[in-house]
């Protein structure tokens, strides 16, 4: 996933000098393919309702060197692609999707990844359409981009003997392309069970006598969510994870220190403050177990222990 999305920013003649829109509260890979094109990240905070990249606040971020704006359908949930792809087209914008954690979301029917220049998709072993290991897949409608793409990713090479330019090995072998093919044959049957967990956990959770203590992030219930992630909002997230670590039960917090105040990022001047929703977030939001090989009893039990914490 991370090869896919640098690649395409490549490969669309993004690099050193060029700045890149893209949300804080992601997994490294985001701004760090930015950075591996040669680009420069620029953070544009989330939106309060579903934690995606805030449309309202892109073209205040648009300057003399911009040249493509990277969303991402954080946890499996669709960005609001349609305005994204407005303001692209007023500005010239690229859009390069990450839409790592999504595969299978859409937009008014509409698949993500479809709507940007290109997108990336994860095959990482936590992923619905893993490889047996690491591995991605790009999706663009454009040939031209398709045809460099297909020879960057093998050493630039035309063929055995030649190289029309430059290139890097990110090529799957035979045996992930084999493993894909078969997890890809029941695809649709693991996203609808993730689907189906998540529904029963909303139904449980969304009531007034956890209100006060826990809030689901809002959803387009037009779009399809997919649920890479199922994530909820609590007061005293620290005691949860220890009652539910006690318990058997293996909820995470996806991601702790927001992008743009980690280590890598201090050169970028951000501090504590700039970005209020990512770090909210930050600071309250767990993932509950949602893959595709849970019981219902055992999403059950789940919702149990989190009522029991906070009776």
């Amino acid at each position: 996933g991370t090869d896919a999305l640098s690649l395409s920013l490549k490969m669309l003649g993004i690099g050193a000098g060029d700045e890149v829109i893209t949300p804080p509260n992601s997994f490294f890979a985001t701004t760090g393919a930015i950075v591996q094109a040669g680009a420069t990240p620029v953070f544009v905070d989330a939106a309060a309702g579903d934690l995606n990249i805030d449309v309202s606040q892109i073209e205040a971020a648009i300057g003399e060197k911009t040249k493509a704006i990277v969303p991402v359908h954080w946890a499996g949930c669709p960005a609001n692609m349609p305005s994204i792809m407005a303001i692209a087209k007023k500005h010239g914008l690229f859009v390069v999707e990450d839409a790592c954690q999504a595969l299978g979301a859409r937009i008014n029917g509409q698949h993500v990844g479809t709507f940007g220049d290109a997108a990336g998709f994860s095959c990482h072993p936590l992923k619905p359409l893993h490889v047996w290991g690491d591995g991605g897949v790009i999706i663009t409608n454009s040939d031209t981009l398709a045809e460099k793409l297909r020879l960057y990713r093998n050493h630039g090479m035309e063929d055995r003997d030649t190289i029309r330019f430059w290139g890097v090995n990110s090529r799957f072998d035979n045996l992930h392309a084999i493993v894909g093919n078969y997890v890809f044959e029941t695809l649709d049957e693991t996203i609808e069970k993730r689907i189906a967990h998540a529904t029963r956990y909303d139904a449980a959770l969304r009531s007034k006598e956890l209100s006060p203590h826990l809030q689901i992030p809002g959803r387009n219930l037009e779009n399809r969510h997919v649920f890479h992630l199922y994530k909820i909002q609590v007061k005293d997230r620290p005691g949860l994870l220890e009652h539910l670590k006690a318990t058997g039960i293996e909820a995470k917090v996806h991601y702790p220190t927001p992008l743009h105040l980690q280590p890598a990022a201090k050169d970028m001047g951000h501090k504590l403050g700039d970005f209020p929703v990512t770090e909210q977030e930050a600071a309250h939001t767990l993932t509950l177990p949602c893959h595709q090989y849970l019981s219902t009893d055992q999403i059950d039990y789940t919702i149990e222990q989190v009522r029991k914490y906070y009776a």
